[in-house]
């Protein structure tokens, strides 16, 4: 569900690979939206360390919790050291949407049915997130500090998803 609204979400505003040029979102809106994204992990994370008794679940959890935290406090800081407001956007608006729908959803279900559904949503927003930061967000950014971080991000969410799929494996 979460990657079909943030695929919806980066569609409405032009965001497909083929729509950056003329449509491409400003380092402000980009330093919001990858901000969005790791907080919405987080958030994750935390639901799932607090409900899950499953020990790969709640590593992996902690994991995403900390990886998450310490790439939003690069994020902080770059953009205090550039003097740059992230600017809230549609985008981040319908992450944000999207994220609460699914927490709900999630904090109806517990044991390996929670399990099973956090680490399925895992993959799919991690593959979601790593698309949206390849082909649109370091494509579009234009700073080359952010994007940097940006990539840096991609490197280290790309290992978030091979590992949550090695999790969501054990669940089929």
């Amino acid at each position: 569900m979460i990657r079909t609204i943030v695929i919806a979400a980066l569609l409405a505003m032009g965001l497909s690979g083929a729509a950056i040029a003329a449509d491409a979102p400003t380092d402000p809106q980009i330093a919001h939206i990858a901000y969005t994204a790791g907080q919405i992990d987080i958030a994750a994370a935390e639901q799932a360390i607090q409900k899950s008794k499953n020990a790969d679940i709640v590593a992996f959890a902690k994991q995403m919790e900390e990886d998450h935290k310490a790439v939003n406090d690069q994020a902080l800081a770059l953009v205090k050291k550039l003097n740059v407001t992230p600017e809230d956007n549609p985008t981040s608006q319908a992450l944000n949407k999207a994220a609460a729908d699914k927490l709900a959803e999630l904090a109806k279900l517990d044991g390996a049915a929670f399990d099973k559904a956090y680490i399925d949503n895992e993959v799919a927003f991690h593959k979601t997130v790593n698309e949206a930061l390849s082909t649109t967000l370091i494509p579009a950014a234009q700073n080359a500090d952010l994007k940097a971080l940006l990539q840096q991000g991609l490197t280290l969410f790309t290992e978030h998803q091979k590992h949550a799929e090695m999790v969501a494996a054990a669940f089929k």
